[in-house]
């Protein structure tokens, strides 16, 4: 009778397999639903401009990728994560190599070369296999060196090298936003794997002088950090973009102006269903809508970590909040670049922001912390 009464208290999704965390597979399916919702919205003036009428075009090809992607998500989350163990090393040494082939073989845009085309069907960035290929590495590495994490040669040195080798090809993109977020996850998985905390503050110098010279080798570096510190100076110019985006945050007030009644997203805010399609949630749900969203993305951020603070192996553990890790950095990063908190970076908000194979990629990495959670005992909502 207990166990029935426990039963009815606890809703989880069970296979032969184990338990499937029920919230974290709700949230992101809410999260992807809203996303492509808001793609028709924030997507259609700009499709119809340069797609010759197509006013859906953008819209229905978000549509069919997140279809794809929650499709390729329940696969993943039945296959059993230990083996992307062994997986790892080829997974990033199969980004890096794409790294290698961006800079002569790459799609230019916007004064970055970034992009590598699949099959002249669609494009992808090889920057976003490169986070999910530290994150699987640094896991195993970890999970094999234990109590050595606390010395230098096993705890920092080929971390260290694996981030620097990673960042310099970044660099030559440029892609400065990438570099901060892997740079970043495997700090914190570093911090979670053992290593001193001492050698955490020589890493940030290093990073910090790294960046100085990064922002005077690359011009347009540092005119976007003049746009940020004062938009309005040059608001036709270097501060257009994030003077649009404050104008759309500011348009929507407390409750928006309704859904699908934007204006910036007529041709006025560039990049209005890609990096900046946060500015147009605001602008049409208001503050409360944004603030809703926002909440979704914390809740899955906490149930992430709860997933791998509960699961069964250190490996599962690592992988989940490396991959939570790097979700909560891109929204962190995102909000505030539209926001004007921090300066532009070129980085896409999850589940929202255009884009069939990075969507793909997402989903593919839940899919994996899906299945971590079949090796907790219950899951809770």
């Amino acid at each position: 009778m207990e166990a029935a009464k426990l039963q009815t208290k606890e809703r989880i999704v069970e296979d032969e397999r184990g338990l499937l965390d029920l919230p974290f597979l709700i949230l992101t399916v809410l999260l992807v639903a809203i996303g492509v919702v808001m793609m028709f919205s924030a997507s259609y003036a700009r499709a119809y401009m340069e797609e010759e009428g197509n006013s859906t075009y953008y819209f229905f090809r978000q549509a069919m990728f997140a279809g794809a992607g929650i499709v390729i998500m329940w696969i993943v989350s039945r296959v059993n994560y230990q083996l992307w163990r062994p997986l790892a090393p080829v997974i990033l040494l199969g980004s890096v190599g794409l790294l290698l082939l961006v800079p002569f073989i790459g799609i230019e845009e916007g004064g970055a070369t970034r992009w590598i085309s699949l099959f002249g069907i669609t494009t992808f960035q090889p920057s976003e296999i490169a986070k999910l290929g530290v994150v699987l590495m640094f896991a195993a590495m970890i999970s094999s060196f234990r109590e050595r994490m606390q010395t230098f040669r096993y705890g920092v040195l080929p971390f260290a090298g694996i981030l620097l080798v990673i960042a310099g090809l970044l660099a030559l993109e440029p892609h400065l936003s990438a570099t901060l977020i892997i740079l970043a996850t495997g700090a914190a998985m570093m911090f979670l794997g053992g290593t001193r905390l001492r050698w955490f503050g020589l890493g940030i110098l290093v990073v910090g002088a790294a960046v100085f010279l990064y922002l005077q080798v690359f011009g347009y570096a540092s005119d976007r950090i003049t746009a940020w510190l004062d938009p309005f100076s040059d608001p036709s110019d270097d501060g257009y973009q994030i003077v649009q985006s404050l104008y759309a945050i500011g348009s929507g007030g407390l409750m928006g102006l309704g859904f699908g009644r934007s204006r910036q997203k007529y041709l006025y805010l560039p990049e209005e269903h890609n990096d900046y399609v946060f500015a147009i949630i605001c602008e049409e749900l208001g503050f409360l809508g944004a603030m809703l969203i926002i909440l979704l993305f914390v809740l899955l951020i906490v149930r992430g970590y709860w997933i791998a603070m509960h699961a069964r192996d250190r490996f599962g553990s690592l992988v989940a909040a490396g991959i939570t890790t790097l979700l909560a950095l891109q929204v962190f990063l995102n909000i505030g670049v539209v926001s004007n908190f921090l300066p532009a970076t070129g980085i896409s908000l999850p589940f929202f922001s255009y884009g069939g194979t990075a969507l793909l990629l997402q989903l593919f990495e839940m899919g994996i912390v899906l299945n971590i959670s079949r090796s907790n005992r219950r899951s809770f909502l």
